[in-house]
């Protein structure tokens, strides 16, 4: 089916002054409808909203808007704060953007929330305990997206890590388990190898723990925090993490506690939130009536408590509840008692609205749940911050030995060469000949007293004057005298 463009079309909508507009996106592939079956889900079950129906996705990305969304689609995002959206498809090739990143970015969706609860044994999953929340960084981290093709060999993508981004997470994190009545926030970060961004995130982490002390905290590193949440899911409550991590095991907790095709995650700004299933658009069930659509449901009880709309929230999801506990779902699902096709589905919720499950247990949220605001935390004073280095990336296809020689004999000033690395590890002074290089190299250089940007110009002209080719640099700073970059492997 085609998404509407035109509120009436769904009488359902009245116009009321007093209901909060929505808008909605009814996506691609399975997207309308399993949209169409949430919708009809949540009105029946007495939310209360005025939508207002957009296009965005495959049909706007081949119209030649790359971004795939337009600027009306923005204007309705803008006026009414909250997004329902049902999934889309990013065409493969062709520069295409990831809207998903584009709108958590563009309108400051900094926090990624995912419940992972397992409905054993009506689900079938081997951990019938779990009930985890992921809380997922949402704007940086490797998604920046910022990549470079710098040799011919080598490709880069920066990750970039901000101080106001962790506290805003975190902060976010132990404010979810206050609200929610959660005992314990984990965080999960690579620290030990990345000891500037990860270990950020960690630091500003341990200083907002303490400000909750009747919420236990603890660390993981991401690797083993991953296996125990496979293994172990019980152990973990709320789990807070950088951005990649997060995407990752937040699927790793969706699938082990049942199915993907059941999760839902809300994406909360300071003024803007968006509600989604976690899953694809699947074209390849398109238009057959087998699609699951209780992750979108979900996603709209979530929606209904950011809305403040609590009772209809707990009546809506008891329904859900109610329905699997009585065997009934799609094929994913696996029922027991009646497989049911994605409309069928919903009618089976909407017929059991008022009935709360018996043996699950029973869901409940404050009639007027307000949303969890984080505003965007006061910068602090500037640090006193010196030049004190600097690294050249260079392409080259000799050897450490021979490109020392070359970097030497034409740098002059205060710079010295004290280090060159090949991907991160150190191949000058002493390298090791075991070492495999690849044609891209960091050359370290360190300054003798005080230097400028502009004894940074001068090494940079001086290595051009010498066929150098250099293909990006990066200041070494410290920050009240505390260093500002990693040391080489092996330094």
């Amino acid at each position: 089916m085609n998404a509407p463009t035109k509120t009436q079309d769904f009488p359902q909508f009245a116009e009321k002054a007093e209901t909060p507009r929505v808008t909605v996106a009814f996506g691609d592939g399975i997207g309308p409808e399993i949209m169409q079956a949430a919708l009809d889900v949540l009105i029946a079950g007495g939310a209360q909203m005025e939508i207002e129906p957009i296009d965005i996705g495959e049909k706007v990305y081949k119209s030649g808007i790359s971004a795939g969304i337009t600027p009306a689609a923005w204007d309705s995002l803008r006026r009414t704060r909250v997004f329902y959206k049902a999934p889309i498809t990013t065409p493969q090739g062709g520069g295409y953007k990831s809207l998903n990143v584009t709108v958590r970015k563009s309108l400051g969706l900094f926090a990624n929330v995912r419940p992972c609860t397992a409905y054993a044994p009506y689900i079938a999953t081997r951990h019938p305990d779990m009930d985890v929340v992921i809380v997922r960084e949402n704007e940086e981290d490797l998604y920046a997206g910022i990549e470079h093709r710098q040799t011919d060999e080598v490709y880069q993508c920066l990750k970039l890590i901000t101080r106001p981004g962790c506290e805003k997470i975190v902060r976010y994190a132990f404010e979810y388990a206050r609200a929610y009545g959660r005992q314990k926030v984990t965080c999960m970060v690579k620290d030990n190898i990345m000891k500037l961004t990860d270990g950020l995130f960690r630091k500003v982490f341990d200083e907002i723990a303490s400000e909750y002390p009747e919420i236990e905290a603890d660390h993981y590193i991401i690797d083993i925090g991953t296996a125990r949440l496979a293994d172990q899911p019980e152990r973990f409550d709320v789990i807070v993490t950088p951005n990649l991590y997060g995407d990752i095991i937040s699927d790793v907790a969706a699938e082990i506690a049942g199915s993907v095709g059941m999760g839902a995650s809300a994406n909360i700004g300071e003024s803007c939130a968006m509600f989604e299933a976690i899953h694809g658009s699947a074209p390849d069930i398109a238009g057959q009536n087998i699609a699951n659509p209780s992750g979108l449901i979900l996603a709209g009880v979530m929606m209904l408590v950011h809305l403040g709309q609590g009772e209809a929230a707990a009546r809506i999801h008891n329904a859900w509840l109610k329905t699997v506990e009585d065997g009934v779902g799609t094929g994913d699902m696996k029922p027991e008692t009646e497989t049911l096709g994605t409309k069928e589905f919903a009618r089976a919720v909407i017929a059991r609205l008022g009935q709360k499950p018996s043996k699950l247990p029973e869901a409940s949220y404050e009639a007027d749940q307000k949303p969890i605001i984080i505003e965007t935390p006061e910068r602090a004073a500037p640090a006193s911050k010196a030049l004190v280095g600097v690294d050249i990336f260079v392409h080259d296809c000799e050897s450490a030995d021979d490109l020392a020689d070359r970097l030497n004999a034409a740098a002059e000033g205060p710079f010295k060469l004290v280090l060159i690395t090949n991907r991160g590890v150190k191949v000058w002074p002493q390298g090791l000949p075991e070492t495999f290089c690849t044609d891209h190299w960091r050359c370290r250089f360190e300054a003798d007293g005080e230097v400028s940007t502009t004894h940074v110009a001068s090494l940079m002209a001086q290595l051009a004057g010498a066929a150098i080719d250099v293909v990006k640099t990066e200041n070494l700073y410290t920050f009240d005298g505390e260093r500002g970059y990693s040391l080489g492997q092996g330094q």
